[in-house]
């Protein structure tokens, strides 16, 4: 897949909107783009993924709700691509390839298959569906968005505390009796 053209697709049995050059494999990491965040998945085959969802919400319910992302635990469920893409859309992507070896396919399945329906733990920015994902291709949990999130927090702990000790100096200055 070209990494300057990313695949969007729309979860579709028409076989007019199917390419098969871009029907995901087994083991390929997906994308799926909701309204706030990227949901991640892993295809199992035959129209089947793996993914995470929040332990406290019915199975179409959790496709969709932002408030997974602040959930502390998850299930691991094996769903049909479609049900959980839903109206939203999706790519293949395995962007770590070109930094990470893929582990053989068949552990991939095997390993994904023997957490099908297991509590796990679950942090947005330590254990996310992205880690989760890139965990069983890989060996390694890898989040880009994680780090994104935790890039952009830093930078606004650190600018609140160069203004708070800014404000402190100023304080300070102003309250100096000479």
């Amino acid at each position: 897949m070209d990494k300057q053209q990313p695949n969007f697709a729309m979860a579709s049995n028409d076989p007019e909107l199917s390419d098969l050059s871009n029907d995901p494999q087994p083991g390929d990491l997906i994308e799926i783009f909701r309204p706030a965040y990227q949901h991640w998945a892993l295809y199992l085959g035959d129209g089947y993924i793996i993914n995470l969802t929040p332990v406290d919400e019915s199975q179409a319910a959790a496709m969709s709700s932002v408030k997974s992302v602040f959930s502390r635990k998850a299930v691991v469920r094996m769903q049909l691509l479609k049900d959980v893409v839903g109206n939203d859309s999706y790519r293949i992507n395995n962007k770590y390839d070109d930094n990470h070896t893929p582990l053989p396919i068949c552990e991939i399945i095997q390993r994904a298959q023997v957490l099908i329906d297991q509590e796990v733990s679950y942090d947005l920015l330590g254990s996310n569906c992205e880690h989760f994902v890139t965990l069983l291709r890989y060996g390694e949990g890898v989040s880009e968005q994680a780090s994104r999130a935790i890039g952009a927090i830093s930078l606004v702990t650190a600018a609140a505390s160069a203004f708070s000790a800014l404000g402190l100096i100023n304080t300070r200055s102003r309250n100096r009796p000479f």
